[in-house]
């Protein structure tokens, strides 16, 4: 049999940060690979098709050996007859709640006071505990049901609330509502070995153990379990939980097959499971504990070895049914301890090749102190390891082990944004669909409120050809949290690559008028203006939304940039636009400074492409008379004057600010226009957009 994936392990318990119990109502237990993989796969293998075989797909679809899909006939068939007298408490796994739905129960008194503190504010997770223990201690099933649904919509990894959900609907009778409560969180939380436990305990006391079809129904959840949560590398007790059962029902073949899937896959008692398996070849007669294909083989190879079955012995024969052909006691002993020896040593080899995976990554596997979910922020110390692991991962290991350590990063870090981003960039290569998975659960779940992996997955989607679900992420996002220029932008830019250029002018016009200041208006006036002019042609329009802008708001920024377009024209055609515009800024009530600036760049342009010298010196005559207003200004700071400190900085600002604008031309011209060699003008400098992107909401 298969082994099932090659996870990470070590024999050291201690060392290693144990998963917090199921009682604690703060600690959510891990899912760290939500994928299951197979060893044997080839290195160069799609992470596609190696989801094929496992009970997890990458996308929320659920195939069919998923826990939410095992088949219904593993469900407990004992209800009793009380529970099927109410809906309430009937065995339906829905109509108690529709039935109390429909009648208006009163929720206990202060439900409503614990409600609205998650309600306003979702991300309290302290306020999600006191209102799940407080439904609890009323025992109130509609209330309950109500407060855990709307909790793991947010929390879905927290395992010891799935658990307490189960356990409710179990009061009440209602135990196929309790069984699809551990469904539906084994389908959230699959490598969670401890739900996993708690599911199959829940089945043992609920199924009919008088029933033929109970046993088969045991093990095909066993199954289901070590094939989802198998590869985690606490799953210790799964394991011990799977073969203690088979042992204790006489299935010894079994058993051995389950060591076998067991010994190649790295977990915390590794070298205990190995110790184990050697103590059941010791007790137990090979022809109990191996295959018939495998015992049949063993005899052969070792009859060939000693000879005692003769030259006439025939290897064709029927499968024997055991050794009793050997009649001498010492050459039995001899052959039953070969046999032994012989299966043991072929496991050895898995053995040691496990132990060499281990090392080389135990020092990874040992600074993750936190290896399950919670809301409280990681210590740098883990965040750095599991980024370094990663990298060690994706640099050397297979596709399969890399997936399997990001899904277990994922857990751990699942508020981190960049770990997210790092495994839909790595899966681009491996599997479409992986990628869709890895940023819809992102971006729906556990970071509905961070704009860069919100703006991934569009520009993703918008890769594949799927303009609409790009153009609703997006639309979506600024609903939730509105006001983030980065956003606004990109569905522009948007629906600029697809030709939709009046819905990318409308966007910025709404923009602007929902501008919560000038300078923000300003900054979409600045983009609509640039859209108007370079993609849609019309010079005019694009000067009527500056003008429009300069109006409600006298920033530098909007006279730079509308001299930009009127430059970016033919010069000698748009002089008397370009003079109004410099005219509007010598003439605005911009610090002396920046006035300064603009003069000058009046007068450098009229030097360079004017045609009437009389303006050129009537422009000279006013850069002179605003320079004497400066110096005037600076001598009455000189001798303590000086203006107000808050003004002094706006205008220190605005001069930096318009000076770094004003570079490029000035460079040329110093030599032969001396007029202030300290103010420059540059078309190229960037805008410094970054500040209206306020921080990401946390």
């Amino acid at each position: 049999m298969e082994t099932t994936g090659q996870a990470l392990g070590g024999e050291t318990a201690a060392l290693m940060t144990a998963i917090p119990d199921s009682d604690n109502s703060e600690d959510c237990e891990p899912s760290e690979a939500m994928n299951m993989v197979h060893p044997d796969n080839p290195e160069n293998s799609e992470i596609t098709a190696l989801q094929e075989d496992r009970s997890v797909e990458w996308a929320y679809e659920k195939s069919p050996d998923s826990p939410a899909n095992m088949e219904l006939e593993s469900s407990p068939k004992d209800v009793s007859e009380d529970a099927d007298a109410s809906p309430e408490a009937s065995g339906d796994a829905t109509a108690g709640l529709s039935q109390a739905e429909h009648f208006d129960v009163p929720f206990p008194a202060e439900y409503e006071k614990f409600w609205k503190v998650v309600e306003e504010n979702p991300q309290d997770f302290t306020g999600w505990t006191y209102l799940l223990q407080y439904v609890e201690q009323e025992n109130h099933l509609v209330a309950s049901r109500k407060a855990f649904d709307a909790f793991f919509a947010r929390y879905p990894y927290c395992y010891g609330y799935w658990k307490k959900y189960a356990d409710l609907e179990k009061r009440h009778g209602n135990i196929k509502r309790a069984e699809e409560a551990y469904r539906q969180g084994l389908q959230e939380i699959p490598l969670s070995v401890d739900l996993w436990i708690h599911y199959i305990n829940f089945l043992k006391e609920s199924l009919d153990p008088s029933e033929p079809e109970t046993e088969s129904q045991l093990r095909s959840a066993y199954e289901h379990a070590v094939l989802a949560a198998g590869t985690d590398f606490r799953s210790d007790r799964l394991w011990e939980a799977y073969i203690n059962w088979e042992t204790e029902l006489g299935n010894l073949r079994e058993v051995t097959a389950v060591y076998d899937r067991l010994l190649g896959i790295p977990t915390q008692l590794y070298s205990h499971h190995f110790q184990r398996f050697r103590e059941h070849i010791q007790n137990n007669l090979p022809k109990q504990f191996l295959s018939v294909d495998e015992f049949v083989k063993l005899r052969r190879e070792l009859a060939s070895v000693n000879g005692h079955g003769g030259e006439d012995a025939s290897l064709e024969d029927d499968i024997p049914p055991g050794i009793e052909d050997i009649t001498d006691p010492a050459k039995l002993i001899t052959e039953i301890e070969n046999m032994r020896h012989r299966v043991i040593e072929s496991r050895q080899e898995v053995f040691n090749h496990n132990e060499h995976e281990v090392s080389k990554r135990w020092t990874f596997e040992e600074g993750i102190k936190r290896p399950y979910f919670h809301v409280k922020p990681l210590e740098k110390a883990q965040l750095n390891n599991w980024k370094e692991y990663l990298d060690f991962e994706i640099e050397n290991g297979t596709p399969e082990r890399v997936a399997v350590l990001f899904e277990r990063c994922l857990v751990a870090c699942a508020l981190y944004e960049e770990f997210w981003v790092k495994y839909a960039k790595y899966l681009e290569n491996h599997s479409i669909e992986g990628v869709r998975h890895v940023y819809m659960k992102a971006c729906t779940v556990h970071l509905p409120k961070k704009p860069t992996v919100h703006l991934l997955w569009s520009a993703f989607e918008e890769q594949q050809g799927n303009i609409e679900e790009a153009r609703g992420i997006l639309k979506t996002f600024e609903e939730t949290v509105p006001g983030l220029a980065m956003v606004r932008l990109r569905r522009v830019s948007l629906e600029r690559r697809h030709g939709n250029l009046e819905e990318a002018e409308s966007l910025l016009r709404e923009a602007i008028k929902n501008g919560k200041t000038a300078s923000v208006s300003s900054f979409y006036s600045i983009k609509l203006a640039r859209l108007l002019f370079k993609v849609q042609k019309s010079l005019q329009r694009a000067r009527e939304v500056l003008l429009e802008a300069i109006e409600r708001d006298e920033s530098p920024k909007l006279y730079l940039n509308l001299l930009e377009i009127e430059f970016s024209g033919d010069l000698k055609l748009n002089e008397e636009h370009i003079l109004s515009c410099f005219d509007r800024a010598v003439n605005s009530s911009l610090p002396v400074e920046t006035r300064i600036s603009f003069s000058q760049r009046k007068v450098e342009f009229l030097e360079d492409f004017g045609f009437d010298v009389t303006r050129l010196m009537t422009a000279y005559d006013e850069h002179q008379s605003l320079l004497k207003k400066h110096d005037s200004l600076k001598r009455k700071a000189e001798n303590g004057a000086q203006e107000p400190e808050e003004k002094k900085q706006r205008a220190e600002d605005t001069t930096v600010e318009t000076g770094q604008m004003m570079g490029g031309d000035m460079q040329a011209n110093q030599s032969a226009y001396n007029y202030s060699s300290w103010y420059q003008y540059n078309y190229q400098n960037p805008w410094s957009y970054g500040q209206y992107y306020p921080p990401p909401p946390t």
